[in-house]
């Protein structure tokens, strides 16, 4: 009987602290975060934004707000990690691009990327003027026109018309296709997490996956770097913008 007594209790108190974590987080909301940041007191906000991002799922917002904050801390690299985040959820943002770069310019690695060919850039540009959402919707608009086209095609009894409408048709079929062909991209971009931020201090990168291997070079925090094997569980095989390739430990890099 006293082990009852004993397990109720127990139970009664768990209940009680699971209430009242539970309350406690529905009462943070983004407005009162916000203050915390305005009020110079990032400690709180940042407490208050990493709930918010539990609690409720990612927001291009908060992450740029809890980049912001990291950033006012001078915690670069996880102020850089949020800019990425919040980026990858609105690449067309050009406030977020902004204050990213600010964070970078104070890392200490500077890697001159290799040269593309600017075609290449130019569709790297377009595609991140959207995310995937945007490109999507337009997408949608896009084939209402073609579809417009297509009666005007049809139904118009002017060959002039015909002409227009079949014209019509053909350019927004292709834009139609151009505009998934991006949504698809930025897709994947939120979906493969092939990019991650070096988060220690610095980095010795090897040329093979265990502490014996040859030293190759040194990162430094915040780093961004492209994860070319990720099969591995202590280690990740990276490489960087100027094509330089080597190994790191997992734990010193966090994912995008």
């Amino acid at each position: 009987m006293y082990l009852l007594w004993s397990l109720l209790l127990v139970s009664f108190v768990v209940f009680a602290q699971a209430q009242e974590t539970i309350q406690t987080h529905s009462e943070i909301t983004k407005e009162k975060a916000d203050s915390a940041y305005i009020d110079n007191d990032f400690a709180t906000a940042i407490d208050m934004y990493e709930t918010l991002l539990e609690t409720q799922g990612e927001s291009a917002d908060i992450y740029y707000n809890l980049g912001s904050s990291y950033y006012k801390m001078d915690q670069i690299a996880k102020s850089i990690l949020n800019y990425e985040k919040a980026l990858l959820l609105q690449p067309g943002d050009e406030d977020i691009r902004f204050n990213l770069e600010l964070a970078q310019s104070k890392t200490v690695d500077k890697i001159t990327p290799v040269r593309e060919m600017f075609f290449v850039t130019w569709i790297r540009l377009l595609t991140n003027a959207m995310n995937e959402k945007g490109w999507s919707q337009l997408a949608i608009f896009f084939f209402i026109f073609m579809l417009l086209g297509i009666v005007l095609y049809f139904f118009s009894k002017k060959i002039l018309l015909k002409k227009v409408g079949f014209i019509l048709a053909i350019c927004f079929f292709l834009l139609c296709v151009v505009s998934n062909i991006f949504a698809s991209i930025q897709k994947n971009e939120m979906l493969k997490h092939e990019n991650g931020i070096i988060m220690a201090p610095s980095v010795t990168v090897k040329s093979t996956p265990n502490e014996k291997g040859t030293d190759l070079f040194i990162l430094h925090e915040g780093r961004k770097v492209m994860i070319k094997d990720n099969t591995m569980k202590e280690w990740k095989e990276i490489q960087l913008e100027d094509g330089n390739v080597g190994w790191i430990p997992s734990n010193v890099i966090e994912i995008i």
